[in-house]
């Protein structure tokens, strides 16, 4: 009997131990559970998807066809002798955007756009993590887009319109950056409410169909990019560019005034999407 109370006490103490483990494992799965949701959460898995990375190569592509062909055709536009030249600018946006669109929307969402990659993530349709991985490759998009633009383009019409940057002005001329930052808040925030919040609505977006969605926002965005040139715009300022990775490019490969000015093209559209 002793012995048997002996060996009892034994396996006691050897199950205690393994007891004790499995609590404090289960404290540190508990510990570690909230780092692992938050990672999960921000999207840091998708860092390994090769799917992120085909849609970012997409958006790098996207951004600097869209870029590349928009500048070009609208200086092209405006440098033209055709009476009332800036009527043709709708005209070529719409088409480019539309085109760009249609074709790569199945793929990655086609944001070509900072601003759009930015609000989709906060209403949680993309991962900060993937919105980041388009971001940057947006930027790097303009960067090519810009840099090709750039060596095609004549130097004097590339220094008049500042390799198509987005610019405030100077030496007297322009707006102040209160005054430009709060055109690009409202102007950012109108392209948004009438575009992007259309695409939450799956409702709408069924019964619209692909092709007319993409209509809509290509209206949407031809239309700003017509007031920007017309009403906003004066000289030593474009109008508001509503597309940051637009301002990106220029401000890397000139810098000067459109690095300093850089931060009023990023902030007023981000305010616009955290608002809306």
């Amino acid at each position: 009997m002793d012995l048997d109370l002996v060996l009892s006490h034994d396996a006691g103490n050897q199950a205690f131990p393994n007891q004790l483990d499995g609590q404090n494992k289960n404290i540190n799965d508990s510990l570690e559970s909230p780092k692992k949701t938050f990672l999960s959460c921000i999207g840091v898995h998708e860092l390994l998807s090769p799917e992120t990375w085909k849609a970012a190569i997409t958006e790098l592509v996207s951004t600097a066809c869209q870029l590349f062909t928009l500048i070009t055709m609208v200086t092209a536009c405006l440098e033209s002798h055709v009476a009332e030249a800036k009527l043709l600018v709708p005209v070529v946006v719409f088409s480019t955007i539309f085109l760009l669109l249609v074709v790569t929307i199945p793929v990655s969402g086609v944001h070509m756009n900072p601003t759009f990659t930015f609000i989709f993530a906060l209403k949680g349709v993309i991962t900060f993590v993937r919105a980041l991985v388009y971001i940057l490759a947006q930027c790097l998009g303009s960067t090519m887009a810009y840099l090709i633009v750039k060596r095609a383009m004549n130097p004097k019409i590339a220094e008049k319109y500042s390799l198509g940057g987005c610019s405030m002005g100077g030496n007297g001329e322009g707006i102040s950056a209160g005054t430009a930052l709060a055109i690009e808040f409202a102007c950012t925030f109108l392209v948004l409410y009438f575009s992007v919040t259309v695409a939450f609505d799956k409702k709408r977006c069924k019964q619209l169909g692909l092709t007319m969605f993409c209509v809509m926002v290509s209206g949407i965005l031809a239309v700003a990019y017509f007031i920007s040139l017309t009403i906003t715009g004066q000289v030593g300022y474009g109008g508001p560019r509503l597309n940051p990775a637009r301002c990106i490019g220029p401000a890397v490969l000139v810098g000067g005034s459109l690095w300093e000015s850089l931060w009023v093209f990023w902030v007023g559209p981000f305010c616009a999407s955290i608002v809306l």
